[in-house]
């Protein structure tokens, strides 16, 4: 099976990719076309987030919670290592980030009643179980991610999206009810590629910046005689105008070009995040927060492992350790870490007992989620799961408890009312409770 696809045959490129069409065509301006409104809630420590969003369902016994005392048909091939915490064990393939356990948190015991793909992402990025049953590969939106709602009430410095997703977006990481302008800003391709741009942000080849100016005043020409024709304000073309002047700042704006130049970091830097799709991007995602992006997401598919999964994790997870330490340790050392949350996660965790095909199958009774950054205090692990992995028995928490976390490290109320077009209120979070270990 792909890397980039699940159980459900779901590639990314199914995914609903909002944003970077050709500027004229109206693609890009759509995926701009507003930033944030509503004022901050309580006082964050935070002021960006940077969410892994581990597609597919890692597995907790190979990554955070092992279990070397179970059985070998629960317990698995993998050996433990020690982590900065006494007594705190992770997967012998996770060194590094057992080394830096002093500087985030690991929660152990969240779990939830939603065990497939479609129906655990939406919970787990939103905050808000499903309203009806859903499909395994379903892409479902019933409520505002917290993506979307971080854009909505925090917005970005002027040039930029206050929400990406690199590469692709998640298949419950869209604004619902917010709106089509709090959609993901989607940057593919691979930042490690010396072929990369970000289509729609540098001028086409040929067009040099006077005749982007003259095609600009152009359009604006056009526009004002028809403002002048039609003063309507609910006209949805005279509000477009607001989008082109956005899509038009992005591709002028000396701060949006030079993070997205990814060339401008030094070697040493690019090495230390490892030379691969996944380091580059969480690079990128600093680089995006460093300009003032609020919310970024760093889609890493391939997590959904019920074959192969021993041979598998073998070459992955050594790489991935490298890079997720590493974006660690680079914003604590640039003094970004308390101003900056570093969450990594997917939907569940996986089966306790390994399957006819050496590998583990959905489970959402337990699963492990690195949290990082705002304050956060270092070195806790929250939570436990019982002996052979079953189930978090131990300060169980909910989805509810972890996006609440979230907002109310990034300074949003989570027991604020949304309401939709229709003027049907909708609670951020049914349970506005934080996970008061990580406050």
């Amino acid at each position: 099976m792909p890397a980039h696809t699940n159980c459900a045959g779901v590639s990314r490129r199914d995914c609903l990719q909002l944003g970077l069409g050709a500027l004229l065509g109206g693609g890009l301006a759509s995926a701009l076309r507003a930033k944030a409104s509503g004022p901050g809630a309580l006082p964050g420590n935070a002021k960006a987030c940077i969410l892994v969003w581990m597609d597919g369902g890692p597995t907790h016994y190979e990554m955070f919670d092992p279990k070397p005392n179970a059985p070998a048909e629960f317990r698995g091939e993998f050996g433990t290592v020690a982590t900065a915490v006494p007594g705190v064990r992770y997967s012998e393939h996770m060194k590094q980030l057992a080394g830096l356990l002093g500087k985030y948190a690991m929660i152990r015991s969240v779990r939830h009643d939603q065990g497939n793909h479609g129906a655990g992402n939406h919970y787990m990025m939103t905050g808000a179980p499903p309203r009806i049953p859903v499909g395994c590969g379903a892409f479902v939106s019933f409520h505002p991610s917290m993506g979307s709602v971080v854009a909505a009430e925090k917005g970005a410095p002027a040039g930029l999206p206050p929400y990406f997703s690199m590469p692709t977006m998640s298949r419950s990481g869209g604004p619902n009810f917010l709106g089509a302008k709090y959609a993901p800003f989607v940057v593919d391709g691979n930042p490690g590629s010396p072929a990369f741009r970000v289509r729609d942000v540098a001028l086409p080849a040929g067009l040099t910046d006077d005749r982007f100016a003259t095609r600009t005043d152009i359009r604006r020409e056009v526009d004002t005689f028809r403002r002048d024709t039609d003063r309507a304000a609910a006209d949805p073309a005279v509000a477009l105008d607001e989008h082109y002047v956005q899509a038009h700042d992005l591709m002028t704006s000396a701060p949006a070009q030079a993070a997205f130049d990814i060339g401008r970091e030094p070697e040493r830097t690019r090495e230390r995040y490892g030379r691969n799709p996944l380091g580059q991007r969480l690079l990128l995602a600093r680089r995006l927060v460093e300009a003032g992006v609020p919310f970024v997401t760093v889609y890493d598919g391939g997590w959904d492992h019920h074959t192969k999964l021993f041979e598998t994790l073998k070459g992955r997870l050594p790489a991935w350790d490298n890079s997720v330490a590493a974006v660690i340790e680079d914003l604590s050392q640039r003094g970004m870490l308390d101003d900056t949350l570093v969450i990594a996660l997917g939907e569940f965790g996986r089966t306790p007992q390994i399957n006819k095909d050496a590998g583990r199958d959905h489970w959402s009774n337990a699963m492990s989620i690195l949290f990082a950054g705002g304050r956060t205090p270092g070195g806790r692990v929250i939570g436990a799961t019982d002996t052979r992995g079953f189930a978090a028995v131990e300060r169980v928490l909910s989805p509810e408890n972890f996006v609440s976390t979230v907002y109310a490290k990034l300074g949003i109320d989570p027991g604020k009312v949304l309401y939709g077009p229709n003027g049907r209120p909708a609670h951020l979070v049914s349970d506005p409770t934080p996970i008061r270990e990580l406050m």
